[in-house]
């Protein structure tokens, strides 16, 4: 299939969300299709009708949506190989198994699961992978019969040649699979299902599959694959098998190791052009050091010749700092509009005047940007700016009490509380009253300046010695809060200096 124009395939089943690793097949089939001018398919393996949704189809189309990625052809738009769900897809299977019944390729099989069962047990005791005896593949017609007599209904057993199996990986060069290492494979099972092997087979020739672009928790099935493509005579699609995305443990990544379905990392806040940019590079390198791609730049420099066969090692730190680097290069009114919508999202923010106030948004999306990692991080890093007075207890601990009962932080607290009462409701100018050079000279007037101005302050309206700019957090806080938290701060220097006064 070396000259035909590329076609590449994502086929998940629609059985649960899609991972992390399932959304970089997906990507590398993506970049792999669009750098050659080829089509990208979206097939819905959707065979297992038990768990399979048309929920969970929807649900993975809407996150690689949002991750950026499209696609030619699929069961929501279409194209010349429709359907595109395998559920849809039952004539085409049914002209491949007559196929291999006609040319003795495949058999009946009326193994219950049982027998299969006793069947598995008995080669581990004798230390041998478990593989199918091939028992019915000598049964005679009266001993089929006699067995469809009982009830029994057959699954389609394919006959796997006993030979030598070389697969052509472009990954991973040559893999080689003994005789005898693979039994007899079932292609139908009993209720007329297609099994995975055989649907896939079908699916990928009819659909004029060129290259399969697939995770390497599927090498083991390629040689079955490739059996059943040179028993019906049909062309072999070229391989490329991926490696696994693992935990920071080496682990397979899993649930207990935190997020690992697109829409976990969609609702904590991640941006799906970050998410992209991190999930390129693990298993694939430029072959230089750069790190920061957008998805047209993907495509041009991507190649599976530089996607590594060792597996690749998912950093939560490393994905936030992906995430950071594209929410601070986002346009000011485009990261404002999605620090005020995750605002809005927290019912401790709900119904806040200062969510429909621009120019607040504006001082809260440029007091915080260089503190928000993941959007999920915004109410956070805003808890307390829209809080009336805290209850005094617990708002300063030991070390903060100590702070404010020092020198002339008094004097310092009731000129900026001063300031504030003058101020009333207007924000605007309690932001040009609490300027880097109007707040300079307030510690001029009480003769402190640097650490002696801005430490005490912080403290006395947050209780924390870091934080946001007093210039930016002063007027975020507005007037009529700083005055309230002022008025405490001078309480408790008022109680502390009665329980500290020498009797």
């Amino acid at each position: 299939m070396s000259g035909a124009p590329v076609r590449v395939r994502f086929a998940p089943a629609p059985t649960g969300m899609l991972h992390v690793g399932g959304a970089r097949t997906a990507l590398f089939n993506f970049l792999f299709a669009r750098q050659r001018g080829g089509a990208f398919v979206l097939r819905c393996e959707d065979t297992d009708a038990g768990r399979s949704s048309r929920e969970a189809e929807a649900q993975m189309e809407s996150e690689l949506r949002w991750l950026g990625l499209d696609w030619d052809e699929g069961a929501d738009i279409g194209g010349p190989f429709r359907p595109y769900r395998q559920s849809e897809r039952r004539e085409h299977y049914g002209w491949a198994a007559a196929k291999l019944i006609e040319i003795d390729a495949a058999y009946p099989c009326y193994c219950t699961a049982e027998e299969l069962e006793a069947q598995r047990v008995a080669a581990e005791a004798r230390g041998l992978a478990p593989r199918y005896s091939g028992k019915c593949r000598t049964l005679s017609k009266a001993q089929q019969d006699e067995l469809a007599a009982q009830g029994r209904k057959p699954a389609l057993r394919f006959s796997m040649p006993q030979r030598d199996i070389y697969v052509e990986d472009l990954i991973r060069g040559s893999v080689h699979f003994p005789a005898g290492a693979i039994g007899d494979f079932v292609v139908v099972k009993s209720d007329g299902v297609p099994a995975y092997n055989f649907a896939a087979v079908i699916d990928d020739s009819s659909m004029e599959i060129t290259h399969v672009i697939r995770g390497d928790e599927h090498l083991p099935n390629t040689p079955r694959q490739v059996a059943l493509y040179e028993a019906l005579e049909l062309p072999l699609p070229l391989f490329a098998h991926v490696s696994m995305i693992l935990a920071p443990d080496h682990q397979k990544l899993s649930k207990r190791h935190g997020a690992t379905a697109v829409s976990e990392y969609r609702e904590l806040g991640y941006l799906g052009p970050a998410l992209i940019n991190y999930l390129a590079l693990l298993g694939w390198s430029p072959g230089d050091d750069r790190e920061l791609f957008t998805l047209a730049q993907l495509i041009e420099s991507f190649s599976l010749e530089r996607v590594s066969k060792s597996p690749a090692v998912f950093d939560l730190a490393k994905l936030k700092w992906f995430n950071a680097h594209y929410l601070r290069a986002l346009p000011e009114p485009q990261r404002r509009a999605l620090f005020a919508d995750w605002l809005r999202r927290s019912p401790q923010f709900a119904g806040s005047a200062e969510l429909q106030d621009e120019t607040w948004l504006a001082l809260l999306t440029s007091a915080i940007s260089d503190h928000v990692e993941v959007l999920g991080d915004v109410p956070r890093e805003a808890a307390g700016l829209l809080a009336g007075a805290p209850a005094a207890a617990g708002m300063w601990d030991a070390r903060a009490l100590g702070v404010l009962r020092q020198g002339k932080t008094p004097q310092l607290l009731h000129e900026l509380l001063a300031v504030a009462h003058s101020c009333g409701d207007d924000r605007r100018a309690f932001a040009a009253a609490t300027s880097k050079e109007a707040l300079a000279a307030l510690g001029a007037r009480t003769g402190v300046k640097g650490r002696e101005l801005y430490r005490p302050l912080r403290i006395a309206v947050t209780g924390q010695e870091h934080g946001i700019e007093l210039p930016l957090l002063l007027p975020l806080l507005g007037p009529r809060r700083v005055a309230q938290r002022l008025g405490l701060a001078l309480q408790q220097f008022k109680t502390g200096q009665e329980r500290f006064a020498p009797g």
